[in-house]
């Protein structure tokens, strides 16, 4: 477990590597005795420095949902980290590249709450009856922490949070099975990453239920109008600078950005 004075210098190094755009080692190797605590600890000190430089908290994302990355990451349960009024991006816009340090993409599902969800207890059926609508979007993930990262370095990196997109076609969540949208990630109009909802968790509901039990066992409350980013079904893309990013999600829609 690491002192305060390492959790407030390890959220120096983090910030400091965000506005200069070069990753710093990795905090499991500056500190080898840190634990996943000390990870969300650091979140959440990145994040209220944050807030009090005059960014809102607008939702959570959810990430590691799939199997496959949590046995790669080598940990049994997801991560979440931090959404900010800050990273919302307009559908169509032109991103300059430098914004980021190692910019990627991935196609999930935004959950927009219309009640709250306070954990622990909650289930898919929960969630269901607490969101106002579900719609389609690109998460941007960025990588303030160098390769290769552990569980640590990424949960203190706020999950590796950096913008999102939101688009499409909105749907009620009980107006279609949510389990079968299938998306597709095109990069300059070839498909690089596909997959369907089911991908997290069984069900993209089950992600947003997680984080709500998470969350509630520190007495923290999803709030109504909050965004929850319920976890990628694909794997992430590289973003490099002139390249259009596509997620097609068929009858709900399509999203488009563009790294300048």
């Amino acid at each position: 477990m690491l002192s305060d004075a390492d959790r407030e210098k390890a959220a120096d190094m983090l910030l400091e590597a965000e506005k200069n755009r070069d990753p710093v080692v990795q905090l499991s190797t500056t500190w080898p005795d840190i634990e996943i605590e000390d990870s969300y600890a650091i979140q959440s000190i990145v994040t209220q420095r944050k807030v009090d430089a005059g960014a809102r908290v607008i939702g959570h994302k959810v990430g590691l949902t799939s199997k496959a990355m949590q046995r790669s990451s080598q940990i049994e349960e997801p991560d979440y980290g931090h959404l900010l009024d800050n990273m919302l991006i307009a559908d169509g816009a032109k991103i300059p590249h430098a914004n980021y340090c190692i910019p990627r993409v991935e196609v999930e599902l935004a959950f927009v709450l219309g009640e709250p969800l306070k954990g622990p207890g909650i289930g898919l059926t929960d969630v269901l009856r607490a969101t106002e609508y579900v719609v389609p979007s690109i998460e941007i993930i960025d990588a303030r922490v160098q390769n290769p990262r552990k569980i640590y370095d990424t949960v203190a990196d706020n999950g590796a949070a950096a913008g999102i997109v939101m688009g499409g076609c909105p749907v009620g969540p009980m107006d279609m099975d949510l389990r079968w949208i299938g998306g597709l990630m095109y990069r300059n109009s070839e498909i690089e990453e596909t997959g369907v909802a089911a991908g997290v968790l069984g069900h993209p509901a089950l992600g947003v239920a997680w984080l709500a039990n998470k969350v509630g066992e520190f007495g923290t409350v999803l709030e109504p109008g909050h965004i929850i980013l319920s976890g990628s079904f694909t794997r992430p893309v590289w973003a490099d600078p002139g390249d259009t990013l596509f997620g097609d999600f068929g009858e709900l829609g399509g999203i488009a950005i563009q790294f300048v």
